[in-house]
């Protein structure tokens, strides 16, 4: 189990240092609100994972900016606070279930291409994946997507049960399925971040 402590650091404010039985080795984590995690595991002192912190710190700062400028460029809205944002990620899972099952398995149907299984996660960083065995695993952030770039990525990914990787044939599987529209479908996802 997890050990979480909120420390005051001089130059960076408030951060989350986690001691994990699944922590490898220190690592430090910037989230979109410009909040700072540091995991380390068990064996390490956390004055150890602090001094790690204070080597970081320039690096923690370029990140907050560039999330920031990021999010300008984007036009997003600030972040939530942590109690509204896990209410709107319960109700993105919520209709993630609903909706991303049965869309998944009608495109399925209407391409020919199959897969083993769905799963559902919480990924920020990648709308979807696809194992080597077919499992496909979708972000429930697709639901902040359009319906066609919904589309568009659960094309993409059950794509990936043909060609595991992005070759000029996996391209050319997903221009075709769409009609001639990867590289306009790729650039208007683009605009969009689930951070």
């Amino acid at each position: 189990m997890s050990d979480c402590e909120t420390v005051i650091h001089p130059l960076l404010g408030s951060v989350a240092l986690v001691r994990s039985p699944r922590a490898r080795r220190i690592a430090i984590s910037v989230r979109a609100s410009g909040d700072v995690r540091v995991t380390f595991p068990p064996g390490v002192a956390a004055r150890r994972a602090l001094a790690f912190l204070d080597e970081k710190a320039a690096w923690v700062c370029r990140t907050r900016e560039r999330l920031a400028a990021r999010r300008a460029e984007l036009q997003l809205p600030p972040p939530l606070p942590p109690d509204e944002e896990r209410l709107r990620v319960e109700a993105l899972r919520r209709a993630a279930r609903e909706d991303l099952p049965q869309r998944i398995a009608r495109i399925a149907a209407a391409t020919g291409l199959r897969y083993e299984r769905m799963t559902i996660r919480a990924a920020r960083t990648k709308w979807g994946s696809c194992t080597g065995r077919n499992t496909i695993s979708l972000s429930l952030f697709l639901m902040i997507l359009p319906e066609h770039l919904r589309d568009y990525v659960i094309l993409h990914e059950l794509c990936h049960t043909v060609h595991h990787d992005h070759s000029p044939r996996f391209h050319a599987l997903v221009d075709r399925l769409t009609g001639g529209r990867e590289r306009e479908l790729a650039a208007e996802l683009r605009r969009y971040s689930a951070r």
